[in-house]
């Protein structure tokens, strides 16, 4: 009996972790719908949507930062009120719909894409950015009762082409709105963040810099397949090589990604790129001074 009561939590524990989240009941119980738990960005980001706060989210992909926006989702379903899940393009919009439908239904969750409506009263509706910019200046009366934004992909406002379509959805969305802005690449976030927060108000700038899924670089030199930096030690932390990272020694081998990269000494692969560039060169080289031959005889 005694190992049982082992296996869980402590009293102070458990007394503890309710005294961290009776201030958020609707994230403590949107956290419990997963099977597993949540990084701390992705907990500090869903705390401060229930604070009343906008939030930018800047973290690596694959990371989960989208959980923060389906929380703003999940809070407006529980709160009465309407949120708009907004992207870039109708692919993502499509996906995100699917996704959502598969979680709360598709009476709960429309789709509004240029050439697509499905349910546009929905309390969520998935749409594309510009379909919410065109919502503003129309007035439209589906924007009544709306209490939450989410702009995926949020770094399109750098776009010199439609970056003034999210500028102007930030701008001129009602201040009772709260916006959740997610990105992988916005590069300067804290400077986003305050921009951020002079339009909207108190927006928390979150960011989260570990990449659970690594990034590895390879360049094709021909039909061989090479790490495009060599001779350098792999950051776990940040999915990303630096120099001293070791690489194949064989680099012809495209290994299983099951079973990881095979042990060998220390290649110096870019001499051996730059040496194909060379030979590629020279026999390009050689052929164009065989075809000046060739034309200057028959002159």
């Amino acid at each position: 009996m005694s190992g049982a009561m082992d296996d869980g939590p402590s009293a102070a524990e458990r007394y503890a972790a309710y005294r961290r989240d009776k201030g958020h009941p609707v994230f403590r119980d949107f956290a419990a719908g997963y099977a597993f738990p949540l990084d701390d960005f992705q907990v500090e980001g869903c705390k401060a949507v229930e604070d009343g706060d906008g939030v930018l989210v800047a973290a690596p992909t694959g990371a989960g930062k989208t959980v923060v926006g389906e929380f703003a989702v999940h809070l407006a379903l529980e709160t009465g009120r309407k949120c708009f899940y907004t992207t870039p393009i109708k692919a993502l919009s499509n996906q995100k719909y699917s996704d959502l439908v598969d979680r709360y239904g598709a009476d709960q969750v429309g789709l509004l894409t240029g050439d697509t409506t499905v349910n546009g009263e929905a309390p969520v509706v998935v749409m594309t950015t510009e379909v919410l910019r065109n919502m503003l200046y129309a007035r439209s009366r589906t924007l009544v009762g709306l209490g939450f934004v989410v702009m995926d992909e949020v770094h399109y406002l750098a776009d010199r082409a439609r970056g003034a379509v999210w500028e102007e959805v930030i701008i001129h969305l009602p201040e009772s709105v709260s916006v959740v802005s997610l990105s992988a690449t916005v590069s300067n976030a804290e400077e986003f963040g305050e921009w951020l927060e002079t339009v909207r108000g108190s927006t928390r700038t979150i960011v989260a810099e570990r990449r659970p899924v690594p990034l590895f670089q390879h360049v094709m030199v021909g039909r061989r397949l090479l790490d495009l930096f060599a001779s350098s030690d792999v950051d776990a932390a940040a999915g990303f090589v630096r120099e001293g990272a070791p690489v194949n020694d064989e680099p012809d081998e495209v290994w299983p990604a099951t079973t990881g990269r095979p042990a060998g000494s220390r290649t110096v692969v870019r001499r051996r790129a730059r040496a194909a560039v060379r030979a590629r060169r020279a026999v390009a080289t050689s052929a164009t001074g065989a075809g000046s031959g060739s034309r200057a005889g028959s002159t």
